[in-house]
């Protein structure tokens, strides 16, 4: 039996459930003006999984590194979300340090 797509599926799963309340907190203390460090991230973890011989590790890695720059777009989306008032807003960051 062959347990690699199982753990890749499992391990997506987990990325995509830590990166909610992490793109939820970076909005909310550091505005949309954070994605460059997401942009990064997820740069790093892609052009690392390039490199790296085992399948399994290389897989993780690029989904790692996809799912940070899908915050990128999630962050911007999360703007709108507070805006509409799903979300709570920063009060100690005022409408000038958003843009």
């Amino acid at each position: 039996m062959h347990y690699s797509g199982v753990i890749v599926g499992v391990i997506t799963f987990l990325l995509i459930g830590l990166f909610h309340p992490i793109v939820i907190k970076a909005e909310y203390y550091f505005s949309k003006k954070i994605w460059p460090v997401f942009g990064m991230a997820g740069l790093f973890f892609v052009a690392g999984s390039l490199f790296i011989e085992n399948v399994l590790i290389s897989i993780i890695l690029a989904v790692t590194g996809i799912t940070c720059l899908w915050s990128i777009i999630e962050l911007y989306e999360q703007e709108k979300r507070v805006e509409k008032g799903w979300f709570p807003k920063n009060p100690n960051r005022n409408k000038e340090n958003m843009k």
